[in-house]
């Protein structure tokens, strides 16, 4: 059920005027229970100050016991897309090795298909096994095909929260190289797109030094795969934990990157969307905050 908003007002004066049949402690139920949406974000604020155009829908057959899968969080859930928070660990989708591994698509397939045996999800973008942070996922196949198409259009912004070994001198920089795979399918730097390279673009600022790593954040230009990881190790300071690119320690018992932020264009409404996923707490023990 949705409703469109038509003037500005308060969230709970719009659902007493629209849910005539609802008591005011039924209504207040269903906020407290999550089965409001406001623009397919879950709103639990009685006094959430709804804008002209806004689009508050009720989940009235939401399992009031329902949880996600222990690995994955939904943050944000529409017709057409899911957006969810990943922990490290877990693959995305499995491999021709793995096919029967744990995974972020088969655990929201085996969700979104426990709501509905009709409903299907469909993987748009990756993170590394141990990479933590957002991901997006399409709700049909035409939703996925219009974002991978478009994906350097619609993606305005890709940054991640991450942590590396030693000191960097330049406090902001830019990291460039073609990215190029080998034949036990390591990602290395190349000179040029000559030998079959891609180009990547990698932008960083440091947010804080402690002891002998350094936080910062990583802007992606280009979305190659292992494109942070690859340009830390090129310029002398790969991320902590990633012994495949030439990590000396592991002091958080992972990788050290996360996926910190995706800002994108909806591909159906055309607005633009951010959503942000909090700085794990293994961060944090390092890095002091």
């Amino acid at each position: 059920m949705e409703f469109k908003v038509l003037e500005k007002m308060e969230l709970m004066k719009f659902l007493i005027e629209n849910l005539k049949k609802q008591s005011r402690t039924n209504i207040k139920t269903l906020l407290s229970k999550e089965q409001i949406l406001v623009n397919g974000k879950v709103e639990k604020q009685f006094n959430y100050a709804l804008t002209k155009d806004d689009i508050v829908s009720v989940d009235w057959n939401k399992n009031r016991n329902d949880k996600t899968p222990k690995g994955i969080k939904i943050i944000y859930e529409d017709k057409f897309i899911i957006v969810v928070e990943k922990e490290s660990g877990i693959l995305s989708i499995s491999t021709e090795n793995k096919k029967n591994e744990r995974t972020v698509y088969k655990l929201l397939m085996d969700y979104v298909k426990g709501r509905n045996e009709r409903d299907r999800v469909f993987i748009v973008h990756r993170l590394d096994k141990d990479t933590s942070g957002v991901m997006l996922f399409a709700k049909t196949e035409e939703i996925k095909t219009e974002l991978q198409e478009n994906w350097k259009d619609i993606v305005k912004e890709r940054e991640y929260a991450v942590i590396v070994e030693g000191i960097l001198q330049n406090k902001v920089g830019q990291v460039k190289s073609y990215l190029k795979d080998n034949k036990a399918f390591v990602t290395y730097s190349v000179r040029d797109d000559k030998t079959g390279g891609k180009l990547a673009v990698t932008n960083y600022k440091v947010e804080k030094t402690k002891g002998k790593y350094t936080y910062l954040k990583a802007l992606l230009e280009t979305g190659r795969k292992n494109q942070i990881r690859v340009h830390m190790s090129d310029i002398g300071h790969p991320v902590v934990g990633d012994k495949k690119y030439g990590a000396q320690t592991n002091p958080i018992k992972r990788l050290g990157l996360h996926a910190h932020t995706l800002k994108f264009i909806h591909p159906i409404t055309k607005k633009e969307m951010c959503f942000t996923s909090n700085i794990p707490q293994e961060f944090k023990r390092i890095i002091g905050e």
